[in-house]
């Protein structure tokens, strides 16, 4: 599967950017999946609900099936997070995952920037942010597009990773 990241701080568009090439690609005519890294605590289920009983209750993985939707939650319980390897391989195969996060992660990605965030640009001097998506006008060593431009974003990943 081919993977592409989009990284950058707080508040810099990335969930917005995601989505729009979650879009623009399943134009095209390609299978796309997403993986997003969350920094904090975070809960899919409710309180109360009969999946989140069987996780109170002990359950490694909860699978939880509709006729519109499939989820499987896996409680971690004290191990260590998956690393992005594990985590792919749980995805059904696609033409391509977009992955939200994983700064530190050594797949190809492009940054987000927006300059009010008042961020410096995590790409100085790492070579896995292949571009950088701003807001703002910015010289690099590297592709720069308007944050909004998803065309032309879209473009570069995918001439990028071969598509």
């Amino acid at each position: 599967m081919n993977l592409w990241g989009v990284t950058g701080w707080k508040d810099t568009g990335k969930t917005g950017l995601m989505e729009r090439l979650v879009a623009e690609f399943s134009a095209r005519g390609l299978k796309v999946s997403t993986i997003k890294r969350a920094h904090h605590g975070f809960d899919v289920d409710q309180p109360g609900k009969d999946s989140h009983r069987h996780r109170v209750a002990g359950a490694q993985e909860v699978l939880l099936s509709s006729a519109n939707r499939w989820t499987l939650m896996a409680e971690l319980r004290g191990a260590g997070e998956p690393v992005l390897d594990h985590l792919l391989s749980r995805l059904s195969p696609v033409d391509l995952v977009l992955a939200e996060g994983f700064k530190r992660d050594c797949h190809p990605k492009i940054e987000t920037h927006r300059s009010a965030a008042g961020h410096s640009l995590l790409a100085t001097g790492n070579p896995t942010i292949r571009a950088v998506a701003s807001d703002s006008v910015l010289t690099l060593d590297r592709p720069v597009f308007h944050l909004n431009d998803t065309i032309g974003i879209a473009n570069f990943i995918a001439t990028e990773l071969g598509l």
